[in-house]
């Protein structure tokens, strides 16, 4: 999968998190990914290790220094002495962090600099193509920086994808027992007692209760699971009862609160649901692979600029669906993101169901074509770093 030198190199994965959990998350799934699979000695940085336990339990936050699964973590605290730190052959800045300056200078200082990637957000926007692998001369430091951009095309960087992900979700959507194991560790021994299965994780939500009242209504039964958080807290505010360990139950909606699930638990999360929602930049990518119907609330910005990305996405995504699925998805997606009335959206959304899994399938063996975003990275150092040097 890579040259014999490639593990010989030292990677550092620099991670600020911001207000949510995508950052940490793909951070981590990146790590993981280059420990297990690649044999690269990777140390994370991270200046939030409070956040990180949520999504990875095993992690000690009154440590300065730890491993897990094969990744030296390390808090990054703005009292660092980083002129003692001697730098990694490969530095990774990621999602619009920013390297300690006194790190660079110990960078530039090296005899030969290491190669500083600025691993960027996820956008399907058609300039990312353009950027992607550009090097960046920075003004103060005789160093080069390069973009690298994950994507949905060729031309991009890819998504996170483990090697084995799509064999163990495939299998995992085709065994019931397994299923039932997973609801019964969730201690909803219930769940597929259900016609209809709906992961809900979400930012604050003002159509919520409405939403929460149609599936109330309809002629099918939903489990809906609501990890914690402000929208947790959204819907305890609008059931009285509903907490942690404890569902609410009105009419066709049964209500359970989940406490946030270790990275690989959630992907089996994904993939045991009937329809994911979803948001930020790590879920996506997961509910992308589950193939699951899945309604994206992306990150809001100021000026609604969000709603151009969700666009630019969205026309890759549905660019071969018949015009009356991209319609009625599309309706539903806008809908949601901008904070409209949901019921006719919705019915329309849940009539397409099949059609959109298929629909799914197809999308995702075209973003498997494009190679997964760890193992382009590994390929770009050995361009860059190791294929020079064997020809110096």
């Amino acid at each position: 999968m890579s040259s014999d030198n490639t593990h010989k190199l030292r990677w550092e994965v620099f991670c600020s998190v911001v207000d949510n959990f995508g950052d940490i998350g793909i951070c981590w799934r990146l790590c993981r990914q280059l420990a297990a699979e690649f044999q690269v000695p990777v140390r994370l940085w991270v200046d939030d290790l409070l956040s990180f336990q949520r999504i990875c339990p095993d992690v000690e936050p009154a440590l300065s220094e730890q491993q897990l699964a094969g990744v030296v973590i390390c808090h990054w605290q703005p009292d660092l002495d980083w002129l003692t730190i001697t730098p990694a052959q490969v530095v990774i800045e990621a999602l619009a962090c920013t390297i300690p300056f006194a790190y660079q200078q110990q960078m530039a200082a090296q005899t030969v600099p290491p190669l500083w990637l600025n691993l960027e957000y996820l956008s399907a926007e058609a300039w990312v193509e353009d950027c992607h692998t550009l090097a960046s001369p920075q003004p103060q430091l005789p160093l080069n920086k390069y973009f690298f951009f994950p994507g949905f095309t060729a031309k991009t960087g890819g998504l996170l994808r483990e090697q084995q992900l799509i064999t163990q979700l495939d299998q995992f959507a085709s065994d019931r027992v397994a299923q039932q194991r997973f609801w019964q560790q969730l201690q909803l021994d219930d769940a597929l007692d259900f016609s209809r299965r709906i992961s809900l994780f979400a930012y604050s939500q003002q159509q919520l209760a409405g939403l929460l009242q149609l599936w109330q209504q309809q002629t099918e039964s939903t489990l809906c699971l609501i990890p914690e958080g402000a929208l947790a807290e959204q819907a305890m505010a609008l059931c009285p009862g509903l907490a942690l360990g404890k569902p609410w139950q009105q009419g066709q909606l049964k209500l359970c609160i989940l406490p946030f699930l270790p990275q690989p638990d959630y992907d089996l999360l994904l993939a045991a649901c009937d329809i994911n929602f979803v948001r930020g930049e790590d879920s996506v990518i997961r509910a992308q692979w589950a193939v699951k119907p899945f309604i994206w609330q992306i990150y809001r910005q100021a000026e609604q600029a969000h709603l151009e990305k969700l666009s630019a996405f969205y026309q890759r995504y549905s660019q071969n669906w018949p015009p009356q699925l991209a319609t009625a998805v599309w309706q539903f997606w806008l809908g949601w993101n901008t904070e409209q009335a949901l019921s006719t959206a919705w019915l329309d959304f849940v009539q397409q169901l099949d059609e959109i899994e298929q629909k799914n399938r197809e999308w995702r063996a075209q973003l498997i074509g494009n190679g997964d975003l760890a193992t382009n990275l590994v390929r770009f150092v050995e361009k860059k770093i190791i294929m020079p040097r064997n020809f110096s």
